[in-house]
């Protein structure tokens, strides 16, 4: 098996596409992680599925949801009034995204 292993400027170009800057220092730290999560990969690419049949879930449990229900006008009320903030009805939050941060 030959061993994976990233370059410094494909860790750096990772660490870029998640808007991440890392010192000299956290590169080769994150290089190392990384490197060892590719070798763990190619472990499991060498094992054979042919005979495996393909599987979507390994259990049988299944999500129950509870049916959506509304709160009375009320309740919406007194909660929008101990809201520090709100508009058109909705509680305001503080922006938490920078909009000139988006993607490269």
């Amino acid at each position: 098996m030959a061993e994976t292993e990233l370059t410094r400027e494909e860790v750096r170009h990772v660490a870029g596409l998640a808007m991440l800057e890392f010192s000299d220092q956290e590169l080769d730290y994150f290089k190392e992680q990384l490197d060892d999560i590719m070798n763990l990969i190619d472990v499991l690419n060498e094992v054979d599925t042919t005979d495996v049949p393909a599987t979507f879930t390994v259990t049988e449990n299944r999500n129950i949801l509870r049916a959506d229900e509304g709160i009375n006008a009320e309740q919406k009320d007194e909660l929008l009034a101990r809201a520090p903030e709100s508009e058109n009805g909705l509680i305001k939050v503080p922006a938490i995204i920078n909009e000139s941060a988006g993607a490269k």
